[in-house]
Order: C-alpha cells, then sequence, then structure tokens
C-alpha cells in the first residue's frame, strides 16, 4: 500500500492530461490528483493506473478511464454533503472520488467478488461509503432516496425508472444508455413530473447487470 513520489508525480501528470481534454472543476482535478490510482489496481499493472484509460479488474469489469470518471463526476455538479447514489462500485475508485469531493455516498455492486473486496479496501484507504451494497441497482435505493445525485458507471440498455424517481427535484442522473456504444446522458428533475434531459458524446462501458448472482 505505498504511494511514493513517484506516483504522485504521475497522477499529478494525469491530472494536466484529464485537464487538457476539458475538465474544469477544480474539486474533481483535485480528487484525481490526490487518489492513488494504482492501489485500486493488481500491483503487477502498477505502470498503467496513471495512463488515461481503461484496464480490466476481477469478475469482467474494469476501472473507468480516469477522463470518464472526471466527466460523470463533473456532470454530477457535487457539493459536500450531497448525497450520492452510485450505480456499480467496482473497484472503488469512482466512489473514492465522489468522497474526496465530500459526498455522501450509497453504492450498489452486482459482482459478489467485487463487492467483498471494495468493502474491505476503501476502509483501509481511509475512505468510508455511507453504505455499500451488495444488490440489483437498476433497482436504485429507495429507503434511501431522494438523493441529489446518482451516477451510473455501467452501460445501461434503458434509463431505469426507480432511478430517476429516487432523484430529487433538482437532483441529477448521469447515465451511459445504449448496448454496444452508449451516449452519456444527463438527467435534471426539474418537478415531481418533469426531467430535462442532455446527451453528451458516445462513450463505451461494461454493461449494466441486472438481478444479483
Amino acid at each position: 500500500m505505498k504511494d511514493t513520489h513517484k506516483h504522485k508525480g504521475m497522477r499529478n501528470k494525469l491530472t494536466e492530461v484529464v485537464a487538457a481534454k476539458g475538465i474544469k472543476d477544480s474539486k474533481v482535478l483535485a480528487a484525481i490528483k490526490k487518489i492513488p490510482r494504482h492501489l485500486f489496481m493488481d500491483s503487477s499493472f502498477e505502470d498503467h493506473a496513471y495512463q488515461d484509460k481503461a484496464f480490466p479488474i476481477a469478475a469482467d469489469q474494469t476501472i473507468s478511464q480516469p477522463y470518464t470518471v472526471a466527466f460523470q463526476t463533473e456532470l454530477l455538479d457535487v457539493s459536500p454533503g450531497d448525497k450520492i447514489l452510485e450505480i456499480g462500485t467496482g473497484s472503488g475508485y469512482q466512489t473514492a472520488v465522489l468522497l474526496e469531493m465530500g459526498a455522501a455516498v450509497y453504492s450498489i455492486e452486482r459482482q459478489k467478488e467485487l463487492f467483498k473486496k471494495t468493502n474491505i479496501f476503501l476502509p483501509k484507504l481511509g475512505y468510508r461509503p455511507k453504505r455499500l451494497i451488495f444488490g440489483d441497482g437498476y433497482k436504485g435505493l429507495p429507503n434511501e432516496a431522494p438523493f441529489d445525485g446518482i451516477i451510473v458507471t455501467a452501460g445501461a440498455p434503458f434509463v431505469p425508472k426507480p432511478l430517476l424517481a429516487q432523484l430529487k427535484v433538482g437532483g441529477k442522473l448521469v447515465i451511459p444508455v445504449g448496448q454496444n456504444e452508449q451516449v452519456m446522458t444527463l438527467f435534471t428533475r426539474t418537478s415531481e413530473k418533469e426531467f430535462e434531459k442532455k446527451e453528451l458524446g458516445q462513450f463505451r462501458f461494461v454493461p449494466l447487470l441486472g438481478d444479483k448472482n
């Protein structure tokens, strides 16, 4: 669990790369600069940790490209104390970014192997989500709703209605929608029954899985 000067230097460069691609939110950039991404990956792949690309992790999942994490997080427009629901905990890297920004994070993971691993790993780094849940992300977390923001970190073939229903008025859902390629989509709840929708370019994610194994 070492984080060296070399790692910090690589993170500084990664942060510059992400900023050059258009990320402006200083809180997001500060989180990328601070979080030791190499610790979220198998140690033999440490050299890949600070390249701006996705990388395979356990259970046929990936740790998202840093730019994608930053892009989704910037769209959420997180303020300290915001209640955020994350669908797809994965390695916990996105969770750490949200926690670093002061959010109260509830995160759902459907893969048992990843859920167990991340549940032990995040607190070791000092990251403590409000709750990590092993369950079906399509259903959201109705007993903790409403949320200021919901972030989906896997490709959804459609927009799950429970997620829209669990947003506060003024809350945002950031979700990649599509089968093989996804369109990053931002929904903002403007009233009890109305949502504003924006589409923000194409991305590739692993699929969002349904019922838990």
